[in-house]
């Protein structure tokens, strides 16, 4: 039995994880954390069925884990990381802390001095499709944002065989439930409702230098322009990519591609033509669906790919990462 503690495990994503534990045959969790909530159970704090016992972070038993999901702010993730890793458990982060390789890069993204520069050469950036062999040998995951998911796998096969001739623009559209459970104006329900608003459009959202990281490691031309924008919807991700095609490459050839890269992967699964990816085909899974669609007399084609938020662009791929790291199969608990 795998034994996990939970810090955050109030959050969207705690909850989650909560969920997915409870029907997981190879895990138990053995502490959750929340300092707002010490004392209470995790069916005070939130509506739920689960009776966890709540702890302070600074009081979670680390000598009686064997891997800590951490569900903390960036900033605060990377000083809990080091103590679990230094008591002997395994970690699976779910901020930004661990993502970029270096620390000059995360103080240019996230504002901020990292807390702990000396453990990003050992973080394996933890989506399965592309490292899957290096998650089953670390001691530290660094789990992918919820954006960079759904993006990364839509156009990871196509960077790798160099099919784009130029930079990609990724329109995504997420719930509201990428923003965490704090409360603020732009979430507010009479801001969200009825409503579809842009946000950090450009070059400058945050998950911009994770997609271009990983994907620049397959084709050093990668380059986005990404337009994230907030749905008036709980949850889910749909991104839509567009692409100019590099002569050779029509939606047969794509089609082709796209199916041998994921033959083989559990939880990513290409549309057939004529269908197209909606947020309804991922919702409440840890799939990641996408179709493929060629534009007709010209050189371009449209890939769309959607998640759910919360589960594979979150805590569902976390415990896949888990079941990796400790060599049961990775759907375990998830399907």
């Amino acid at each position: 039995m795998i034994r996990i503690g939970i810090f955050g495990a109030t959050g969207y994503t705690g909850i989650e994880l909560a969920k997915i534990f409870a029907r997981h045959p190879q895990a138990q969790i053995v502490f959750a954390t929340s300092d707002t909530h010490a004392g209470k159970k995790l069916s005070d704090a939130l509506p739920c069925i689960y009776d966890l016992p709540l702890v302070a972070h600074d009081a979670a038993p680390l000598d009686q884990i064997d891997v800590a999901f951490l569900a903390l702010p960036h900033g605060a993730a990377a000083e809990y990381g080091k103590r679990v890793l230094a008591a002997g458990a395994r970690v699976i982060d779910h901020s930004a802390d661990f993502r970029l390789h270096d620390a000059v890069a995360y103080k240019k993204w996230y504002g901020l001095e990292h807390h702990a520069p000396e453990l990003l050469p050992q973080a394996v950036y933890g989506l399965p499709e592309l490292h899957r062999a290096a998650i089953q040998q670390t001691r530290l995951v660094a789990n992918p944002g919820c954006y960079p998911t759904s993006v990364i796998l839509g156009l990871a096969p196509l960077w790798r065989a160099d099919a784009s001739a130029g930079t990609i623009i990724v329109d995504s559209k997420s719930g509201v439930s990428g923003a965490g459970r704090k409360p603020t104006l732009t979430v507010h329900f009479v801001e969200v409702n009825e409503n579809l608003s842009p946000y950090n459009i450009g070059r400058v959202h945050r998950h911009l230098s994770e997609m271009e990281q990983e994907l620049q490691a397959l084709n050093p031309k990668a380059s986005l322009i990404f337009a994230p924008h907030l749905l008036p919807i709980s949850r889910g991700i749909l991104s839509t990519m567009y692409v100019r095609l590099n002569a050779g490459w029509d939606e047969k050839r794509l089609r082709d591609l796209y199916a041998d890269a994921y033959r083989a992967e559990p939880f990513v699964r290409i549309l057939p033509a004529g269908q197209t990816a909606t947020i309804t085909h991922s919702n409440h899974t840890n799939y990641c669906t996408i179709s493929i669609h060629s534009v007709a007399d010209v050189q371009q084609a449209i890939i769309c790919a959607s998640i759910d938020n919360l589960i594979k662009g979150a805590s569902g791929q976390a415990v896949q990462n888990m079941n990796l790291m400790f060599g049961i199969a990775e759907t375990t608990g998830l399907v």
